[in-house]
């Protein structure tokens, strides 16, 4: 094994360890806005850094061209992805968290100004 593997392990290693980070927010955080929030980031970058780490191992090749095209897929199509998720949720009304303090004024609020645009 060479010091280009190690590498590669280690970016490999690094890129599981932020999608596994990502799948605790998802369990963790408290609604759908920041589950997505945390979710997109942690996933787009943990994709990208494993395609980067079999990238090095695969060296110059035809498939070294295939795994950037595919990083350059998961760079533009997982955050866009995630935007239109959150852009639904908001034009459905999901109402975000707040701590429980605000969250039923913040709840009463939005309700109210909803009641009033329909009627």
């Amino acid at each position: 094994m060479g010091l280009v593997h190690v590498i590669a392990g280690i970016i490999i290693s690094l890129g599981a360890f932020f999608l596994f980070v990502g799948s605790i927010g998802l369990i963790r955080l408290p609604d759908f806005y920041a589950r997505a929030h945390a979710q997109g980031k942690a996933d787009t970058l943990g994709v990208m850094l494993i395609i980067f780490g079999l990238l090095l191992t695969q060296g110059f090749s035809i498939n070294s061209a295939k795994l950037l095209i595919i990083i350059a897929f998961v760079a533009l199509t997982n955050p866009t992805a995630t935007n239109a998720l959150v852009r639904a949720a908001y034009r459905f009304r999901l109402i975000p968290w707040f701590k429980k303090d605000q969250n039923k004024k913040n709840k009463d609020q939005n309700l109210n100004k909803y009641k009033k645009e329909d009627d």
